[in-house]
């Protein structure tokens, strides 16, 4: 067992998630559970920017991780997430409705997963998230490509620079869907963010989500770039993710 920030963590590789490798998975402990034993899903950058989960594992909630990178929330890798969940489900014994965590490319993973199984959540936290491949990394937008990733997104997805023009099947395009599923999201970026075009990726989503009926909790934070992720204080966001995880009897959230 190791330590993370005062809390007992687990960390071990696990088979029969993804075709052919074993992937690190990570998991930490509360010092006591929550009754239900609530967790937090961080769908890529385990441990960055990590006040929110802090907050969160000092209230009870597990902290869970498994290695997918460099996977783009490709179809490989949202059923490797099943797998993954199915397992923190089972064999730890966590709620079947963790919050997943979508920071940076994270974004893709957890609107993805959501699309894919909404009810395998509570609600979405992302964070200044990446919601388009044709914007980040094939630069199709405002910022230039990232050759390397793009040539692996490509790959995964099965598309060429030509037909990728014309991709429809990501994130932007299932808010709607989401937001008639009643998915709680909070989004929080910098209107500054440098890597990913707030316009193009959460300021897109928000919109689309908000005209679908959705709720979704936006925080932008003037003169921000991608870095520093989440807020200075996680209240925000630890109160958005209790209010979700244990719903008042009348809405308190506003569009």
């Amino acid at each position: 067992m190791a330590d993370w920030n005062g809390f007992r963590m687990e960390e071990f590789n696990l088979e029969n998630i993804l075709p052919g490798r074993p992937c690190k998975a990570t998991i930490v402990y509360p010092e006591q559970a929550a009754p239900s034993k609530p967790w937090v899903w961080r769908a890529e950058f385990f441990g960055a920017f990590a006040s929110a989960d802090q907050a969160l594992a000092r209230r009870g909630w597990h902290i869970a991780y498994c290695s997918l990178s460099d996977l783009y929330g490709a179809p490989v890798a949202i059923e490797g997430m099943k797998r993954f969940h199915d397992w923190c489900a089972g064999s730890p014994g966590l709620s079947p409705k963790p919050a997943i965590f979508g920071f940076s490319r994270g974004g893709l993973y957890a609107v993805n997963y959501a699309y894919s199984y909404p009810e395998d959540n509570c609600c979405l936290y992302l964070d200044a998230p990446v919601l388009d491949i044709r914007y980040w990394p094939g630069g199709f937008g405002a910022y230039p490509a990232r050759e390397n990733e793009w040539r692996q997104c490509r790959e995964l997805y099965g598309l060429t620079d030509e037909t990728a023009k014309n991709f429809d099947e990501g994130p932007l395009n299932r808010a709607a869907f989401l937001a008639k599923k009643a998915v709680p999201v909070m989004l929080v970026a910098g209107d500054a963010d440098e890597a990913v075009y707030y316009p193009e990726n959460g300021g897109a989503f928000a919109a689309r989500y908000r005209e679908a009926g959705g709720l979704i909790e936006v925080i932008l934070k003037p003169g921000c770039r991608h870095h520093p992720h989440s807020l200075e204080d996680p209240a925000p966001i630890v109160d958005f993710i209790l209010r979700s995880w244990r719903p008042a009897s009348s809405p308190q959230r506003q569009n």
